[in-house]
């Protein structure tokens, strides 16, 4: 039992780090509860709901209970979704309490030694530093290329990890060479007249491991006539350390990327990654307290927009689009659609695409389980909303599951190899998808031309 000094220590450190009247707001009125894939997949238990988890918020900042394993527990099992924002008629915050919920828990409880180090090397030493990032990444391409991926799996080695550990192994994009990710350019010119000036946010794992996906995305807002300056002093956008209860770094972090975007005289910065986007976006909130930065804060998230909303907006889907003939489904980013509102910007691209019949797919912006790396520690309820995710997908007949954040493509990649579809259907980011479709339309294009020219069969 803890003393009334420690006791009054806790409670004063949930004081000051929640928000007391945003969870005042919560009127216990349910509506929140249908949204909500931990409430559904624990069999409806309050204490896995948002309305429940806030009650527990109330709790530790009145001083009622203690920040027990059974509280922690029950924070650490939500996913982040935010889809209780939506469903809320009072307007609740849910995003916002949960990450500081995390905050005061984990400075609160004890941690164990190997969790201290873990959590000091991601968040400390690895994902601040990109050059590290950069490092580490090489040696996973290098595992790839060199023959030791192939060996590995053969002689059993991957069988001691976790199935999920295992199979997300096997669906990882190949890693493009240090050499490759060290040389980005920091300036494109449009590939047509030009619309915007923008500026790319790159990203920590976005632009090692998901590399060839940021290439796709530069190549599209040239084709759509957009000048692209990549700053060099960005870094990680910090959802991970926001998310993680690490959140003073992700202030730090936060500054960084400020000061780095700053000069760059830019209609708009451009993300194509739900989960960044929506740290990005909510930068404004998270140093709101700060009468240095909240200004700049705000300024840098009004100019945050997705990609998909960009191209919109510059009309490339009316530019000519072509794929083989194939159904597609889309999975929503939680974060895109809860966090930067965007929902039917990737739905009027895909179906502006010649030979793309596009079939919504049954409850599609459900949180497919991925959140950041919630599928890595909360494997079994990160799997059982899976399943219940490609039951929708495979509804569909989908050829193509189409998503726009690189931890729902993985997500969605390991449930096609879970389900043994490999062979019928695939996951793809959405620019990979566009870009493909861009170049199919340019290739019909060239064909009608010389059909035109009576160069029919050349």
């Amino acid at each position: 039992m803890m003393d009334a000094k420690e006791k009054e220590r806790i409670q004063n450190n949930f004081k000051e780090k929640m928000d007391y009247e945003e969870i005042l707001n919560c009127t216990r009125c349910g509506f929140c509860l249908p949204s909500c894939p931990t409430y559904i997949e624990t069999g409806k238990d309050e204490v896995h709901s948002p309305r429940g988890r806030i009650a527990l918020m109330k709790g530790l900042v009145d001083g009622d209970i203690e920040p027990s394993e059974e509280v922690k527990r029950s924070i650490d099992l939500c996913l982040g979704c935010r889809a209780c924002e939506t469903a809320c008629p009072s307007g609740v915050n849910f995003g916002h309490l949960l990450e500081q919920a995390r905050d005061a828990i984990y400075q609160t409880n004890e941690k164990s030694l190997p969790e201290k180090v873990v959590r000091n090397v991601a968040f400390h030493h690895l994902f601040p530093h990109q050059n590290r990032m950069i490092g580490l990444t090489g040696l996973l391409g290098m595992y790839q290329r060199s023959g030791l991926q192939r060996v590995a799996r053969s002689i059993g080695v991957m069988n001691l990890f976790p199935e999920t550990m295992r199979t997300m192994e096997k669906v990882l994009p190949e890693v493009p060479k240090k050499k490759e990710m060290k040389q980005r350019p920091r300036h494109y010119a449009p590939l047509k007249k030009q619309t915007k000036k923008v500026a790319f946010f790159s990203g920590c794992l976005m632009d090692t491991v998901f590399k060839t996906t940021n290439d796709a995305t530069t190549k599209l807002l040239q084709y759509a006539g957009c000048e692209i300056v990549v700053p060099e002093l960005q870094g990680c956008c910090g959802a991970l350390h926001g998310h993680s209860g690490e959140r003073e770094q992700a202030k730090e972090m936060a500054k960084r990327n400020i000061a780095a975007f700053e000069d760059a005289g830019v209609d708009y910065i451009i993300t194509n990654a739900g989960g960044c986007g929506a740290f990005l976006v909510d930068y404004g909130y998270l140093l709101k307290d700060d009468p240095v930065w909240q200004e700049r804060a705000a300024a840098f998230a009004a100019k945050i927009k997705d990609v998909t909303s960009i191209l919109v907006a510059l009309d490339f889907h009316n530019m000519p689009l072509q794929l083989d003939e194939q159904i597609v489904t889309y999975q929503d980013s939680c974060h895109l659609k809860n966090g930067q509102k965007t929902f039917m910007e990737p739905r009027q691209l895909l179906e502006s695409i010649e030979g793309v019949t596009y079939v919504e797919m049954h409850d599609a912006s459900r949180c497919c389980g991925s959140a950041g790396i919630y599928n890595i520690v909360e494997s079994e309820m990160a799997m059982q909303i899976l399943d219940h995710k490609m039951e929708q997908a495979k509804k569909t007949n989908a050829k193509t599951i189409v998503t726009a954040n690189p931890g729902c493509l993985l997500q969605m990649k390991l449930g096609i190899e879970r389900e043994g579809l490999a062979d019928e259907m695939e996951a793809v980011h959405i620019v990979d998808l566009l870009l493909r479709a861009y170049e199919g339309g340019r290739e019909k294009m060239r064909f009608e031309e010389m059909d035109s020219g009576g160069h029919a069969g050349a």
